[in-house]
Parts: C-alpha cells; structure tokens; sequence
C-alpha cells in the first residue's frame, strides 16, 4: 500500500493519480477543473438540471450529482471525456444512441475532441427520472 503525503489516502499503486483536495459543491468542482472544460461541465450540469428539475445538486463519491430521492446522475471529467453516470443502463432505451460511445453498464463517455451531445444527456436524465418516480410509485402500491 501507498499513502499519499498530502492527503493521506492509501492505494494499492505507487504514485497513483488521484486529487487530494476536497470538493464541497458542484460550483467548486467546476471551478477546479481546466478553465477549457468548465464551460462544457457548466452546460453538463445545466442540460441535467433542466431534464430533472425537482433533483438536488451535491457531491457524491467526488463527482457532481443530481440526487432525487437516489441518485439520478453523477458527471465527472477526466483527462479525454466527461463520464455520465446514471446507473444500470442494461434495461435503457438507448441501445442503438449508446452504441457510438465508449460505456459500460453504468456509464458513458463523452470525448472531449468531439461535440457533447447534450440532447442525448437530457434524454437520459429524463429517463432516470422517469424510472426512479415509476420504482417510487411501486413501493408505495406495496405499503399500502
């Protein structure tokens, strides 16, 4: 194991990239970012939080998050794209949208050397939303 001197966080690997400070809000994540990807990460956070009015913004596993009962959406920017995190995308509607980007179950990646598709950031905000009212509404139909 590693400890970093700074920050005192331990990793598995020597050196291992990480940021030490400490983000309290999702305007001094923005503000600590490259000043080339703040107005992209501005309109990210824009775009979302007109797809899901009624969700609050804060920081969750050190990334912007939209919460609305759970987690709606988490963003991030790294070194080559901004990441979209809205959790299990194995049952979106999205399929054939999600098939020109680099993903996984749970996130995608828009590169930073292309347009941001920020239609596509609303629609799917607007599905999570949709998916976390409809499992809301399904709870309370068991409780009563």
């Amino acid at each position: 194991m590693w400890q970093c001197s700074k920050c005192g966080r331990e990793f598995k690997n020597i050196n291992q990239g990480h940021y030490c400070g400490k983000i309290d809000s999702v305007d001094d994540y923005i503000a600590d970012q490259i000043p080339e990807v703040q107005p992209l990460l501005q309109k990210v956070r824009e775009t979302i939080r007109k797809a899901a009015p009624n969700a609050k913004e804060k920081m969750s596993w050190r990334m912007p998050t939209f919460w609305q009962g759970e987690n709606l959406i988490h963003f991030a920017v790294f070194k080559k794209h901004i990441g979209i995190y809205p959790g299990d995308l194995t049952e979106s509607p999205f399929e054939e949208r999600l098939s020109g980007y680099r993903r996984t179950k749970g996130a995608i990646q828009f590169p930073l050397d292309k347009p941001i598709d920020y239609e596509f950031i609303a629609d799917i905000t607007k599905w999570r939303v949709s998916v976390v009212e409809m499992e809301r509404a399904e709870k309370s139909q068991k409780t009563l």
